[in-house]
């Protein structure tokens, strides 16, 4: 007779036949996909390991119903949608917005034996915005809630954070068809139509408040005013410690008509002699700033700033020295941007603003207990684009300890920005490291000490630039005085009976004096072009070390 089977026997038979029936449905699973793929989509399965895991996602979008909350400094992310190059090309849309605050990216990876996974990583933001939200949403959840701010004696900053194409001047600047750009649109706009609602108030109405803007750019680390033919512009601390922008232009206002007036004079003087609007503006920051004055005196400032393309940074290595000094200059800033936005946030007492221009001239927008300050990081949503995307993540989790990337698991991970206290990531490598009193410190297993040398370089041709041009300005002032004083001396001559030793000892004195000045120039000039080699020299060098 046939022996009874045990039921742990029975078990592993139910167990393989299980394992066997769902085999078989997903090799007709596989074969039914084959036969619906477009072999012309490139990526197609990691386009459905996307698709199956939004499938298993629940989908609660932010919406106006949503409360605005306060916040000192408020960090939120926008998606915007699949251009036409990218849907040309069929790219693939890697990110995916499930929640109000939160923010996924799909990164395709490749195991060993080649066969490719995904790795979905977890971003919490204040807010995160999808590719269907219009400006005007966005808008009112980051830069109108700061509109209060100026009112009560405030300083408000609002800036868009990203990679060239992701957004940032379409956010802050206004709808664009081609080269034409609505800048009603625009987060501009938008705070400067509420600041004049305000203003109507019965409270504020009293205070008897004047309204003004400026707009300037800030390119390669110097400054052009956009309200006055792009003149350039000195940044200079007084006696009190208060940075002033000498010579910017600061534009009455009455109505929302008259700022998107200057709005659009200023775009057209930033993007003058380029071929497309975002040639230009991804290499410069350009600040926008609505300030009320009360009888003359300052009562609030809110700052609206489209920062450059991040991933300029990076073009430290370009065989064009302007290139490279952008980037180098851009690295800085943004670098910078972060710490004093960080030093905001903890309430510490010192804020190192001085360590680039753009965070010298917005130095009263981050002292002061009344101050609030949002960032809007704008990412592109294509699998090219997934290392800088992930990098603008990274940088935008930074300033805000409370703010700290998940795993897909859903646990806490540990990023690479955590352990980087001063350090900002860009084009997935860590360009430098700056301390604040103007030292660069080096570990040699994050930066290659070539990068350093052409950083060190940079900052001395910076600073020996603004000395050279200085001293060319006084000269040249100088010798206008010279002509002056040597015109009386010929005109002396004409006369009948001129002192002729008096002629000669005036000619010999400044003559002496021209040769003492323009002696003292021209050894400074030199230096100066020693310099310029020595960072054609040191860029030569640069062999960046990427993390492990």
């Amino acid at each position: 007779a046939a022996r009874r089977k045990s039921n742990c026997v029975k078990e592993v038979e139910k167990l393989q036949e299980k394992r066997e029936r769902r085999r078989i449905q997903q090799q007709e699973l596989r074969e039914k996909r084959a036969q619906e793929v477009d072999t012309t989509i490139p990526n197609y399965e990691i386009m459905y390991m996307i698709r199956d895991f939004r499938a298993s996602l629940d989908y609660r979008p932010l919406t106006t119903a949503d409360l605005i909350e306060e916040h000192k400094i408020c960090v939120c992310v926008r998606k915007r949608p699949l251009n036409k190059k990218e849907l040309a090309m069929k790219d693939l849309d890697v990110i995916t917005i499930p929640s109000k605050d939160v923010v996924m990216v799909h990164e395709p990876k490749q195991k060993v034996d080649l066969t490719r996974y995904l790795e979905n990583q977890t971003f919490r933001f204040d807010y995160a915005f999808d590719d269907s939200t219009a400006n005007e949403m966005v808008y009112r959840f980051t830069a109108r809630p700061l509109v209060e701010t100026i009112f009560e004696r405030g300083m408000a900053t609002c800036f868009a954070y990203g990679q060239t194409g992701s957004g940032k001047t379409h956010t802050m600047g206004g709808d664009f068809s081609g080269k034409n750009q609505d800048c009603s649109k625009g987060i501009y706009a938008l705070a400067a139509r509420d600041v004049f609602l305000m203003l109507k108030k019965p409270n504020y109405r009293k205070l008897d408040l004047q309204v003004y803007a400026t707009f300037f750019e800030i390119y390669s680390g110097k400054v052009f005013d956009l309200l006055n033919r792009k003149a350039k512009l000195r940044v200079l601390e007084d006696g009190k410690q208060q940075v002033q922008v000498v010579g910017l232009q600061e534009k009455d206002v009455k109505c929302t008509e008259d700022v998107l007036k200057l709005i659009e004079v200023g775009n057209s003087c930033r993007t003058s002699g380029q071929t497309s609007a975002n040639a230009h503006s991804s290499r410069s920051h350009a600040v926008f700033q609505i300030i009320l004055r009360r009888k003359g005196k300052m009562h609030g400032k809110f700052s609206l700033i489209d920062l450059a393309g991040n991933e300029r940074g990076a073009d430290t290595s370009s065989a064009d020295r302007q290139t490279r000094l952008e980037g180098a200059e851009i690295n800085k800033s943004l670098l910078a941007l972060k710490e004093c936005i960080r030093a905001l946030g903890r309430n510490k007492p010192h804020t190192p603003f001085r360590a680039s221009k753009l965070t010298q001239v917005l130095r009263d927008s981050f002292i002061g207990e009344n101050s609030r300050t949002c960032m809007i990081a704008t990412i592109s949503p294509g699998m090219t684009s997934c290392e800088n995307t992930l990098n603008t993540l990274r940088y935008a989790n930074s300033p805000r300890s409370t703010s700290q990337p998940e795993s897909s698991s859903g646990r806490e991970r540990l990023c690479l920005h955590q352990h980087m206290e001063t350090r900002i990531i860009l084009n997935g490598w860590i360009p430098f490291n700056l301390v604040f009193n103007g030292h660069y410190v080096t570990q040699e297993e994050e930066v290659s000490p070539q990068l350093f040398t052409f950083h060190e370089a940079v900052s001395q041709l910076v600073e020996m630039e603004e000395q050279v041009l200085e001293d060319h300005r006084a000269v040249f002032q100088e010798s206008i005085r010279w002509l002056e004083d040597e015109k009386v001396l010929l005109e002396m001559t004409e006369e009948v009976d001129y002192d002729v030793e008096s002629y000669a000892t005036q000619l010999e004195q400044i003559l002496d004096q021209k040769i003492d000045i323009l002696t003292e120039l021209r050894d400074k000039v030199k230096s100066f072009r020693s310099t310029l080699q020595e960072e054609e020299q040191a860029s030569k060098q640069i062999n960046p070390k990427r993390p492990r």
